[in-house]
C-alpha cells in the first residue's frame, strides 16, 4: 500500500517550488512602466518630470540618508513603489524625478559617487533634493555628518521593458 506522503509529497514539491518562483519573478511593487502622476503631502503639490524631461537632467543639491527599517532591517516600511526598504541596498527618494530611474550621485565634498535606484518619493524638507539609504550614505562618505552636498545626474527611466536610457555625449558634440 502507498502512503498519501508518498503520492503526493512530490506534487506538492512542485507546485510549492512554482509558487516560490511566481512570487520572485513578480514586479516588486505591481506597478508596470513610470510612475510620473502628480501627488499632494502636507499642502504641497508636486509634479513628477515626464521620461524625456528627465532622460539627461542633472542638478546638485542637500543630501541626506534615511532608514525606515527597524530591527535589523527585518521590520520594513515600502516604497512609493511598494517596494520593502532594505537599508543594504542602493536606493534613494526623490520629489520629481520619475519612478523608477537609476542616477548618478556624486558627493561634491569628496569626489566619491555611485550608481543609485531612485524608487521613492522625498525628502521634504527645505534645500534637500535627495535621501539615500544607509548603505548609500556609506559608499559616499557621509554616513557620520549625516547631510552633505552632492550632483546627481539621470542615467536612465524605468525597468524591464520600459527602460529607457540617456543618450551618451560626446566631446566633441
Amino acid at each position: 500500500m502507498i502512503s498519501f506522503r508518498a503520492t503526493y509529497l512530490p506534487l506538492l514539491l512542485v507546485v510549492a517550488s512554482a509558487l516560490i518562483c511566481i512570487s520572485c519573478s513578480s514586479k516588486p511593487g505591481g506597478y508596470s512602466g513610470y510612475m510620473t502622476r502628480s501627488y499632494t503631502i502636507r499642502g504641497q503639490a508636486y509634479h513628477p518630470m515626464s521620461v524625456s524631461q528627465a532622460l539627461g537632467h542633472s542638478e546638485t543639491g542637500g543630501c541626506s540618508w534615511y532608514d525606515e527599517s527597524s530591527f535589523f532591517g527585518l521590520k520594513r516600511g515600502t516604497t512609493s513603489l511598494g517596494e520593502k526598504v532594505k537599508p543594504w541596498h542602493l536606493t534613494g527618494a526623490h520629489k520629481t524625478l520619475p519612478l523608477p530611474c537609476l542616477v548618478k550621485v556624486t558627493n561634491l565634498k569628496n569626489g566619491k559617487s555611485v550608481k543609485l535606484r531612485i524608487n521613492d518619493r522625498g525628502p521634504f524638507i527645505a534645500g534637500r533634493h535627495l535621501d539615500v539609504t544607509p548603505r548609500a550614505a556609506k559608499k559616499l562618505g557621509f554616513h557620520g555628518d549625516g547631510l552633505t552636498q552632492t550632483r546627481i545626474e539621470v542615467l536612465s527611466v524605468g525597468d524591464g521593458s520600459y527602460r529607457r536610457k540617456s543618450k551618451k555625449r560626446f566631446f566633441f558634440w
